[in-house]
């Protein structure tokens, strides 16, 4: 393999990364060209310095592109640090971007590119954050850095619960408990008898979607701590994140109205079949009728109906989500350092 590095955006690999990413280990909407380019304008919506640097690391094979390390540079933890690109808290899940037979290969050769190439900013730590237990790079990285003699920790960070869609609503009903079933259609029915008006919808005309964001981030700053996280660089962020998924066809931004005003809303990554449960608003006044409950059953049975196949929590351990269904997965942050 021909290991490269670039220190810009290599915008002429764009089709060739997303094309690889489809075949990769982890294929998640985190790691697409577009997402991290983006992540990378406001360096995760100001969670990194302005001065972090670009250390993304292609690797080539017969001219084709069949390994991407993208990473940048910082301090982290006291240390100069090397990190995954959409480090840490915005990105739920992250990995290196290679088809699982190049994969032993491409981190033993990513390894040695890292060590010996000049431009490459001086590291005393390799820190991943956001690997499903799920990724084989879990194992690879522990046996590829113990042969090099180096130091290599792996810890779980967060829970990342999902469910299993069976592709009937009223199958996925069944697998619930008795009493969040009952919950669930209760919460529902209430609603749709209530003497008001409702509907829920996903926003499809880009005419409209500047003022769709704005009342998304509208219902999350009711949320004190929501309000808090959606500083001036935050929602630049956000913003951008949302624009590019409705560019690129994979955004899910929903909402749900009572009596003509918006009550809750889910952005999510409608994505490889599967739906990401991304973030989420409410508005207070309508809590009676349990807005959020209500839109997330209408995600499911659309979900359901629609021929996906999960729906991911993504990272986060909160009681909801499991009484939804939703079983454990782990993300993991495996941190290298050189001996």
């Amino acid at each position: 393999m021909d290991f490269k590095l670039h220190t810009l955006f290599p915008v002429d690999l764009e089709k060739e990364w997303n094309g690889l990413l489809a075949q990769s280990i982890t294929h998640v909407p985190f790691l697409r060209f577009e997402y991290l380019q983006n992540w990378w304008q406001t360096r995760g919506g100001g969670e990194w310095p302005s001065d972090a640097r670009l250390v993304i690391i292609t690797a080539h094979k017969d001219d084709h592109l069949v390994g991407i390390a993208p990473l940048f540079h910082s301090q982290h933890d006291g240390k100069s640090a090397l990190l995954f690109l959409g480090s840490i808290e915005i990105s739920d899940y992250l990995d290196f971007i290679v088809r699982p037979g190049d994969l032993s290969t491409f981190i033993e050769g990513l390894l040695a590119f890292l060590t010996a190439h000049p431009d490459i900013p001086q590291w005393d730590m390799l820190d991943l954050y956001n690997l499903l237990d799920s990724s084989p790079s879990l194992d690879q990285l522990q046996q590829s850095v113990t042969a090099m003699g180096w130091s290599v920790t792996t810890a779980v960070t967060n829970h990342a619960p999902v469910i299993n869609l069976p592709g009937d609503w009223e199958e996925y009903l069944a697998s619930l408990d008795k009493k969040q079933r009952h919950e669930l259609r209760r919460k529902i029915r209430r609603l749709e008898e209530a003497e008001v008006s409702s509907k829920w919808y996903i926003v499809e005309d880009e005419n409209s979607l500047d003022e769709e964001i704005d009342h998304f981030l509208a219902l999350m700053s009711q949320d004190p701590e929501k309000e808090a996280f959606l500083t001036e660089e935050m929602v630049t962020a956000m913003s951008g994140a949302i624009k590019t998924a409705f560019a690129q066809g994979y955004l899910q931004l929903s909402f749900l109205e009572i009596d003509g005003q918006k009550a809750a809303a889910y952005f999510n990554f409608n994505y490889d079949h599967h739906l990401w449960i991304y973030n989420s608003g409410l508005n207070r006044d309508f809590y009676s009728y349990s807005p959020g409950w209500v839109l997330l059953g209408y995600l499911l049975r659309w979900a359901n109906e629609n021929g996906r196949t999960k729906f991911d929590f993504m990272r986060g351990d909160e009681d909801y989500k499991y009484r939804f269904g939703a079983k454990d997965r782990f993300v993991h942050r495996v941190t290298i350092s050189r001996q």
